[in-house]
């Protein structure tokens, strides 16, 4: 998500106590001294509530709209809320206080409202640029791709060297699926700015996702010669503290687009190739945490002992230790809990690449088989004897393959049933239910779009997952989570007829996104895993401090940088 731009309403001149209140604030403000800033604010407002009426009108609105900003600073958006309001109840053609109260409203994940705000300070002035910029962040949380796209086209004409532009236009056609145009706004996005290490990531991730692995890794080799690190800047003034996260192309990671979005703490992500030799002294010097991202055990099975011995070479806190991910594969997962009562975990058979059916032990059928590393629906399937399994091992014999007992999950009702929960730290936190009369149940794959009754059953699980799960199967969830080992990973898992906990995947490459526009229901629930996950690692970066410093305890930040300018 790009930096948000807040507007600023234009100064009032009128009434002359509250009036050199208001200029006072501001030269508080433009130093960051917040605190005076707002004692001031304060104190002219109350001033002008001692004058009369038409008089004081307008300062009052200026001096609310100018505390609602320092409040912004301080992240009290609430407060900055309630200022902004003031001010438009005051002086509702303030189209700078329309704008920023959309982005209180993005920023407490009511991003449908933070829209109709934007609109409506664009109806007032159509050419207000901050607002036209936002509404584009808004339209992509909301996944409105091609209205997105328009805007930021309209934009483009007008500021046609403006690198971020190219950048969110390149996301955007990524997302409308064409590859040529996201590369090619990218590449001109390098062009103008080649400090931003952003665009040259995202080429190699363009051409990975078209299957052009060559020209993938080509772009990726460039990039980590160009920017060994890809920096994300906290939205504080000062970060709380500072993440390095090791990530590696070609091989499953964990998705960070949300987790990493918005943060007080800074992100810095190193990309592993296998040539790479990072500078070890300096990233020690510029993390406080380490998250490893490399998920997939499979996948990564060759780059993660380079990923954990960069990570022990750091000397830091470490989130999903590299040697417990290599111990996630779906085999040994279902060796770790088979013996855990009441969990009916499907006995999982690894056949090695080049392999047959002579590897497999006595198999009842149906069973599932499916690529070793691959997720989703991708190359999975259903079989009913041995003559499709053997097809199927003889496909795909040029990589080890999964063959997994099948377990009938179907509820009552004929609806199969998959829930998702994600462990954070000590916390297990739901994510979502997916319904669907097929066995292979995919959440975005589901018709629950369109069925109101769907989810409402979603939402009351994710309110109160003990509706569901009872205190036997929290029971198995920790027990769970203390087995498989990692600090966050994800669950996904349902309840067979006779109430059993059957588990289907357990690992740290599930996917949690906030775009959710059919179902906006879910986004408190989803924010409250970014809320454990950010307060997770600063948990961790906490204990770093104590050791380093002998400090008591890491001190929570309260504020949150916004952009801001001074009036």
């Amino acid at each position: 998500m790009t930096a948000t731009s807040i507007a600023i309403a234009p100064a009032a001149a009128g009434v002359p106590d509250a009036a050199a209140c208001l200029l006072r604030g501001r030269e508080h403000y433009r130093r960051g001294e917040l605190t005076d800033a707002i004692a001031i604010f304060q104190a002219g407002l109350a001033r002008a509530a001692m004058m009369p009426i038409g008089a004081a009108s307008d300062v009052a609105a200026d001096l609310h709209a100018a505390l609602a900003n320092a409040f912004m600073l301080c992240d009290d958006i609430a407060s900055a809320g309630e200022n902004y309001k003031a001010a438009l109840r005051l002086s509702p053609r303030l189209v700078a206080c329309w704008c920023n109260l959309g982005i209180v409203h993005q920023r407490s994940g009511m991003t449908q409202q933070a829209i109709a705000l934007y609109l409506e300070a664009l109806r007032l002035n159509p050419a207000h640029r901050p607002s036209r910029t936002n509404l584009v962040e808004a339209l992509v949380a909301t996944r409105q791709f091609a209205i997105a796209r328009s805007l930021l086209l309209e934009l483009l004409e007008e500021t046609p060297a403006d690198a971020g532009l190219h950048n969110q236009l390149g996301k955007v056609g990524f997302e409308l699926g064409d590859a040529s145009e996201a590369i090619a706004h990218f590449e001109q996005a390098m062009a103008l700015a080649p400090d931003q290490a952003d665009n040259f990531y995202w080429i190699g991730a363009v051409r990975q996702a078209q299957g052009e692995n060559e020209a993938a890794q080509a772009a990726y080799a460039r990039a980590a010669q160009a920017h060994p690190l890809l920096r994300k800047p906290a939205i504080t003034a000062q970060p709380s503290f500072r993440a390095l996260a090791l990530f590696a192309p070609f091989v499953g990671n964990t998705p960070v687009e949300f987790l990493f979005r918005d943060c007080t703490y800074e992100t810095s992500i190193l990309s592993l190739l296998p040539a790479s030799r990072p500078d070890i002294a300096m990233l020690a010097h510029q993390a406080d945490v380490v998250v490893n991202l490399v998920s997939d055990a499979d996948q990564g099975r060759e780059v993660l002992p380079l990923v954990a011995a960069v990570a022990d070479a750091l000397g830091k806190p470490v989130i999903n230790d590299p040697a417990k991910v290599l111990r996630t594969t779906r085999d040994a997962t279902a060796l770790a809990l088979a013996d855990i009562d009441g969990c009916r975990m499907p006995r999982t058979i690894r056949i090695g690449a080049g392999e047959g059916l002579a590897a497999c032990p006595e198999l009842t059928f149906p069973i599932l088989a499916r690529l070793a590393g691959t997720h989703g629906g991708d190359v999975f399937e259903k079989l009913d004897d041995d003559e499709a399994l053997i097809g199927f091992l003889a496909a795909h014999a040029d990589h080890d393959r999964y063959v997994i007992d099948y377990i009938d999950y179907r509820s009552i009702d004929g609806f199969f049933r998959k829930y998702r929960f994600l462990f954070v730290g000590e916390e297990i936190l739901p994510y979502h239910l997916a319904i669907g009369d097929d066995w292979k149940l995919h959440r975005d794959a589901t018709e629950m779009a369109s069925h109101g009754w769907m989810q409402a059953e979603e939402e009351r699980f994710l309110r109160d997952p003990g509706g569901v799960f009872d205190v036997s199967h929290d029971a198995m969830l920790q027990v769970i989570r203390d087995r498989i080992g990692l600090d966050y990973f994800g669950i996904d898992c349902a309840l067979d007829r006779d109430g059993n906990l059957v588990v289907f995947e357990v690992n740290a490459s599930m996917l949690v996104h906030d775009q959710n526009p059919d179902c906006p229901y879910k986004d408190p629930y989803i924010r409250r895993i970014k809320v454990a996950f950010d307060a997770m690692l600063a948990r961790r970066a906490g204990e770093l401090t104590q050791l380093s410093a002998g400090a008591s305890a890491w001190p929570c930040a309260m504020s949150r940088a916004c952009d801001v300018p001074a009036s």
